[in-house]
């Protein structure tokens, strides 16, 4: 069969979501490697599923890509140093979530010496690229941080057939998934067919938006012309630019038709879902050995001198990227880390950056980005644009009620807080809010 001339679009597309404005003005800017920070703080806890425990002690020298902390659970990612130099505290902090996890602090030498031990990895079959990638930290860098080894330890009978690759950055503002797409597109495409070789994938989807012609042309170049095109395996599509596209189950509807059932993953479809900037990673460390210990970010918005896409080493804090990107026009009436839809609101510049940070966002007060709260009109536009197909009044409703049955019956877990139901609701309702609220009941009910 001839790979075909056009790129492929949505097999089916998922209903809801919203028309969020992209506002992406970093886009034509490539990324740039700030100066390392004096010090950077490491949280142990940079993933779904149990932390890690340190390996090191205050006062013990480490180098780049050093193991400092690890976990013999299942659900997990090892922690590596992002700089050389001396450990000089470990102890409790606060992350972008509000969450008191525990981190280990490096004084940076700043000699950049990367430790001696590493060395690239010797990957035959899938247990090794398993293996392989657990000992790399790898996690997805473009949402909740899941580990990628667990991600790729699915079993047979689940006969999974298809790869597919989320490059659609439906976040307004971040930009760094389209730079990762058109400036390491070799890196991408390399990732992909070591993929599928080593786990003898039937296909392989590269997923975007359709307002980004230009990297899936890059993308699809290089597919063409690659010395494993007689394989014949790689497609590019192109996705409607509505967010939220980039969700993990609306992806895989998208590209494949497959639906995932509520408490299932991926894999139970026949899927792996994988971040483009994950990818790209798993393609260089396999060749170098060099664990995740950087990663870009977008700095962006309306109070931010110089807006840019950065390379930062992982526990930088906020405030040394928004000092490398020029600092603040004024003291922002908004901070965000990640995007305006699904990042954290954050009141500490000194929050450490972490594996799955991708944007650190700064708005003026005078930006108006929080709706006044009226009563709601029984609009149902929340229902129209959740992708879910909930009733997000309804659950608000239990929430309030703390109904832990009733929200359970009414879906609250399926709800993948995504914010279409609040950025549409014209009464500005805090109804996101109110989802955290209603999974919490729902999860300590269930654990009494």
């Amino acid at each position: 069969m001839d790979r075909p001339d056009k790129i492929l679009h949505a097999v089916k597309r998922p209903r809801g979501g919203v028309n969020a404005k992209h506002l992406k003005i970093t886009r034509e800017k490539p990324v740039v490697r700030i100066t390392a920070p004096e010090k950077v703080v490491i949280p142990m806890s940079q993933h779904i599923g149990a932390p890690c425990v340190p390996t090191v002690k205050v006062g013990d020298h480490v180098d780049i890509g050093q193991l400092i902390g690890d976990s013999d659970k299942f659900v997990s990612a090892p922690v590596h140093a992002s700089v050389s130099g001396k450990v000089t505290a470990i102890g409790d902090v606060k992350n972008c979530a509000g969450q008191t996890v525990q981190a280990v602090t490096i004084e940076n030498d700043g000699l950049g010496t990367v430790w001696a031990g590493i060395e690239p990895p010797k990957v035959d079959t899938k247990e090794d690229l398993i293996k392989a990638v657990r000992a790399s930290g790898l996690v997805g860098m473009g949402g909740a941080g899941f580990p990628t080894s667990v991600k790729l330890s699915y079993k047979p009978e689940q006969n999974v057939d298809t790869l597919i690759v989320n490059a659609a950055e439906c976040e307004p503002y971040i930009a760094v998934d389209y730079r990762e797409c058109v400036d390491n597109s070799w890196d991408v495409l390399s990732g992909v067919y070591d993929l599928v070789d080593i786990l003898h994938l039937d296909r392989v989807i590269i997923a975007t938006e359709d307002d980004k012609s230009d990297a899936l042309g890059i993308l699809k170049n290089i597919a063409d012309k690659d010395n494993n095109s007689d394989k014949n395996v790689v497609r590019l599509m192109a996705l409607k630019a509505k967010y939220p596209q980039g969700a993990e189950k609306l992806m895989i509807q998208s590209a494949t038709g497959r639906q995932v059932p509520a408490g299932k993953l991926p894999a139970d479809v026949g899927c792996v879902v994988m971040n483009v900037a994950s990818v790209a990673f798993l393609a260089r460390y396999l060749k170098t050995g060099k664990p995740l210990v950087s990663r870009n970010a977008t700095v962006s918005g309306d109070d931010i001198k110089e807006p840019n896409n950065v390379r930062f080493p992982i526990g930088t804090s906020v405030r040394d990227l928004v000092n490398f990107c020029g600092g603040f026009e004024e003291e922002p009436g908004k901070l965000i880390v990640g995007g305006p839809m699904m990042g954290f609101s954050i009141y500490d510049e000194d929050i450490p950056m972490l594996k799955n940070n991708n944007a650190v966002l700064a708005f003026k007060k005078s930006s108006k980005l929080i709706k006044k709260e009226t009563a709601c009109i029984h609009c149902g536009r929340c229902a129209d644009a959740c992708p879910m197909s909930l009733i997000p009044t309804d659950l608000e409703k239990l929430a309030k009620k703390g109904d832990a049955k009733g929200l359970s019956e009414n879906g609250i877990m399926t709800c993948m807080e995504c914010g279409s139901c609040a950025y549409s609701c014209p009464a500005g309702q805090p109804l996101v809010q109110y989802m955290k609220l209603g999974k919490s009941i729902v999860k300590k009910a269930g654990a009494k």
